[in-house]
């Protein structure tokens, strides 16, 4: 593994409207994992579902995986709850960055809670302007990324559908979308 001093720290975002941003992100989560990394994922959105991605970094001692949001806001009673709950996860997130401890980051549907006006995301921006490490991998997802995080990103991907397999109405299969 590369030297942290030697490394130039990227950050990855992945948004758009079609599938595939968390998956990407989890697939360079055991990429990095696979060179020895130490990889932290924080999950925003996602509350107690369970899926296959956090079951097989249970298998890694170089993963740290954290589910923590409410669950999908779409289904929401409580949009106070679903604003203090971000808030805290961002905070959760910060110390996870400002402690160094890392080599990559995964901030999993982060640009929802921008989306939703949660958090701004020039305050997500001036963070990492201001304080993630040089050497440290950094990767937000969800749709609606926000210009200031695109501004700022090394690499931004966006995710655009061409076919779904949910528009001729086969629900979420094991496997492939948990």
């Amino acid at each position: 593994m590369k030297e942290r001093q030697r490394r130039h720290g990227i950050t990855l975002v992945n948004s758009g409207e079609g599938k595939g941003k968390s998956s990407a992100a989890f697939g360079v989560v055991f990429r990095a994992a696979g060179w020895g990394m130490k990889v932290c994922v924080i999950q925003y959105i996602k509350g107690q579902w369970q899926t296959g991605e956090q079951r097989a970094a249970a298998r890694f001692d170089n993963i740290e995986w954290h589910v923590l949001g409410d669950g999908f806001t779409w289904d929401t009673n409580n949009p106070e709850q679903d604003l203090s709950t971000s808030r805290e996860i961002w905070a959760f997130s910060q110390q996870k960055i400002l402690s160094a401890e890392f080599d990559l980051v995964v901030l999993d549907e982060i640009n929802y809670c921008v989306s939703y006006g949660w958090i701004s995301g020039e305050e997500i921006a001036s963070f990492i302007r201001d304080h993630k490490p040089s050497w440290m991998h950094l990767i937000l997802t969800g749709r609606g990324a926000p210009d200031e995080l695109i501004a700022i990103a090394d690499t931004a991907t966006e995710m655009c559908p061409l076919k779904h397999a949910f528009e001729q109405g086969i629900q979420a299969e094991q496997g492939m979308e948990f």
